[in-house]
């Protein structure tokens, strides 16, 4: 027991040394990216990359009189390699900035380096509401499940759907949004028949999505997590839900505008809730949409690459105000308060909560000019987390 309380003394020691060693550096600031860039979330990191890259590609790499470098790990999705290679970039590459994080998990594993080391960690995609609580440096420049799934639990009661069958992926934001829509949604005077969840890794979705056929609801309410979408599609159709005359409302992630355009006709007339949609129609946005493909071989741009455009704003224009100085709480308090125009709307960090405020769309998939799109009818403006409204 002494030998492990050693061991975790000098590993405290460690994270704090790195901290003041990185801040000491003459001249780089640098921030530490963890994305799944391989195993089946991949396709997040690789958007969260390239939205990171367009950011400084379109304004310079030198902020605050500091030249930006940006190291990306792959932590393959997986929390026990998240928390490793978060520690090594602290202490072995004395990054300045924590950033990424594509799943809950992963953020989680994460935030215990990030107050030991005082490094502030941007949390770029991931979604559950309790992230910011795990630790007092985290910032969060992606969305919350609350703040969508309330929304479109709202519509829905208004236009016509009084019974679901909420179907979710069994982790932190699936519990999220099966907890927040039902609790809406019954508050509004609607029934939730039955709730079930699949599993995270390697789901099928058919058995699942027969009970919901055999229970007859209006709509089946589903959360899956970005890019298993298009699956969710191809078995709702095979199974006839959309047949039987079932409607399917989602939380954003299911029609994600990387994969929607695979999805077939079957995904048309969906109604989603989300914070973006490649289809916003902003004129920042649509020159965002243009070079995010031009960079990237015409690859759409979904919410996790908006998500760490703007973590890089929030870092960068934090940078700005310290010049690199005051370490990492100075970092942090100059990220807290930022106001701007993203191109998903209007964004506000919450100084006192650290999260994201932003409009919450709610959203129907179309087809435009060949493409299926997500497109916005209605804006619910400056959405705080109701996770945290108190």
């Amino acid at each position: 027991m002494h030998k492990r309380s050693l061991l975790k003394a000098l590993a405290l020691t460690s994270l704090a040394v790195a901290a003041g060693q990185a801040l000491a550096q003459d001249g780089t600031f640098k921030i530490g990216v963890l994305a799944p860039m391989t195993g089946p979330f991949a396709s997040t990191g690789k958007q969260m990359e390239a939205g990171i890259k367009l950011y400084l590609a379109q304004n310079g790499n030198s902020f605050g009189g500091k030249k930006v470098e940006v190291i990306l790990r792959d932590d393959t999705g997986t929390p026990d390699v998240a928390k490793r290679l978060a520690q090594e970039l602290v202490i072995n590459d004395k990054v300045n900035v924590l950033a990424g994080f594509g799943l809950t998990p992963l953020a989680f594993a994460s935030a215990p380096i990030a107050t030991q080391s005082k490094t502030p960690l941007v949390v770029m995609a991931a979604a559950t509401s309790s992230i910011t609580e795990a630790s007092p440096y985290i910032v969060r420049t992606s969305f919350t499940v609350p703040q969508v799934v309330t929304a479109l639990a709202d519509w829905a009661s208004k236009n016509g759907i009084k019974s679901v069958v909420s179907l979710v992926t069994d982790y932190a934001p699936g519990v999220d949004s099966e907890k927040y829509f039902k609790d809406r949604f019954v508050l509004n005077g609607g029934t939730v028949i039955e709730t079930l969840r699949v599993p995270l890794r390697n789901p099928d979705f058919a058995p699942f999505l027969q009970k919901v056929r055999d229970a007859k609801p209006d709509a089946l309410f589903t959360f899956v997590p970005s890019g298993a979408g298009s699956v969710l599609m191809k078995q709702f159709a095979e199974r006839g839900l959309d047949k039987a005359g079932i409607r399917m409302i989602a939380e954003g992630s299911v029609t994600d505008d990387d994969i929607l355009n695979g999805m077939g006709d079957v995904s048309l007339g969906v109604v989603t809730a989300h914070h973006y949609s490649a289809a916003h129609d902003s004129a920042l946005n649509k020159k965002f949409v243009e070079a995010f493909g031009k960079a990237n071989n015409g690859m759409r741009p979904n919410f996790m690459g908006v998500g760490a455009y703007d973590g890089m704003r929030v870092i960068t224009e934090a940078l700005k105000v310290t010049k690199g100085a005051g370490g990492g709480d100075a970092l942090l308090a100059a990220m807290k308060g930022q106001i701007f125009e993203s191109p998903r709307g209007p964004i506000f960090i919450d100084a006192q909560t650290r999260d994201v405020v932003h409009n919450i769309y709610i959203r129907k998939v179309e087809r435009r000019n060949g493409q299926l799109v997500n497109t916005e009818f209605q804006t619910i403006p400056d959405v705080k987390d109701p996770g945290k409204a108190k």
